[in-house]
């Protein structure tokens, strides 16, 4: 089956790349997306930019701040929108739900970071109906405290999420699935 829908990249911003925010899981993510937004591209199907302005004080996704700009080779092409969000999801303060219910077909999702903004995305677009992949290795998360104060790594938080959204809320794949489906295909 060819690579059909619309790919949705969430918040791959250079403040999600600080050093502040810990250790981080999937080193290769950025290059994953990269790579899918090539495939997209030479496809010739929709692609939509989401971005993160932050109104926390201090955070590097500010607008007015050098981490609010996109990761080097991330940018949008002219003809592909990007919605500005000051919160988790994709769909709220933006025209997203609009956009995918015009585009129709399947949503594919990747993005920063795992356990926020991309697991809040995935699990709203799922319940407004729509078919949701999520390609998990385009996307990664920081090692945090848990609420008993023990550190969890940002792998497991991060396949405890992709495993919270399967099957449920999306359809689990990675970049190389992906694309070697879409080449199967042609």
């Amino acid at each position: 089956m060819p690579i059909i829908g619309t790919l949705v990249i969430i918040d791959m911003q250079k403040g999600c790349q600080d050093p502040r925010h810990g250790a981080r899981n999937n080193p290769a993510a950025e290059d994953n997306a990269r790579t899918l937004l090539a495939a997209w591209r030479e496809c010739g199907h929709p692609v939509i930019h989401v971005r993160h302005d932050s109104v926390t004080p201090g955070s590097p996704l500010r607008p007015e701040k050098p981490g609010n700009a996109v990761i080097d080779g991330l940018h949008e092409l002219p003809g592909e929108p990007v919605l500005r969000k000051s919160v988790n999801s994709a769909f709220i303060g933006t025209d997203l739900t609009e956009r995918l219910e015009k585009l129709g077909g399947k949503v594919v999702m990747a993005g920063a970071v795992t356990d926020h903004c991309v697991s809040t995305s995935v699990r709203m677009g799922a319940n407004l109906g729509f078919d949701i992949t999520l390609v998990e290795d385009a996307c990664f998360c920081y090692a945090k405290p848990g609420p008993y104060g023990r550190m969890l790594s940002a792998s497991t938080i991060h396949e405890a999420n992709i495993a919270s959204l399967a099957g449920e809320f999306a359809t689990i794949t990675t970049t190389s699935d992906l694309i070697a489906e879409k080449e199967s295909a042609t």
